[in-house]
């Protein structure tokens, strides 16, 4: 997929790129946080960034969005506002009343779902977020991220039979970073070490 240029420039200017010390979910430290949940709160770089995705998913076969909740259903949103694409989105859990669907949004059994979210690390919440589509009757091969932290992410997705792909890898968005002086040679080290850690 071709780099958005300047992309990386600006999340690290609404604060969604920082360095320092951060547990992550599965309880490691990190060197670096990438938090896109900011990204609602700058309508115009939330424009930008589903424009990107949308030309990310240029060569891909969809016929509506999945937004995973929470970080990715805004993301979704944005991008099916800027593709014309219905959005379907897999409950955290089915309404007791109502429905009690599971999977929200306007779909048929068949429908090609393409799975939207921010960030990618190991792949374990897109897997869970995915059952629910498909047991809804979607069929789910592509993920589209913001950004892969490249950390067997998409080996555990490629394991699954689905198809990763990312607007920015983190590689992409340290290089450019680093070449605009935002990040300290010891912060660039130590994400660099970390993310090839086993």
């Amino acid at each position: 997929m071709k780099r958005s240029v300047g992309l990386a420039l600006e999340l690290h200017r609404i604060g969604a790129v920082r360095f320092g010390d951060f547990v992550l979910k599965d309880g490691r430290h990190s060197p670096i946080y990438i938090d896109l949940r900011v990204l609602i709160g700058h309508p115009p770089l939330l424009g930008h960034v589903a424009s990107a995705m949308v030309r990310g998913a240029t060569d891909l076969q969809y016929d509506c969005l999945a937004g995973i909740p929470y970080a990715g259903l805004p993301l979704a949103v944005a991008m099916s506002l800027a593709s014309g694409k219905p959005l379907v989105y897999p409950r955290k859990e089915a309404k007791s009343h109502g429905t009690q669907r599971q999977v929200e949004g306007v779909f048929k059994a068949g429908d090609r779902a393409l799975v939207i979210d921010d960030v990618i690390t190991t792949g374990g919440a897109k897997l869970e977020a995915i059952a629910p589509l498909r047991s809804a009757g979607l069929t789910v091969e592509d993920i589209l991220v913001v950004v892969d932290r490249e950390q067997s992410g998409a080996q555990a997705l490629e394991a699954a039979g689905l198809r990763l792909h990312s607007v920015l890898t983190i590689t992409q968005l340290l290089v450019e970073l680093s070449d605009a002086g935002l990040v300290s040679a010891g912060d660039l080290n130590r994400t660099r070490a970390f993310i090839t850690e086993k």
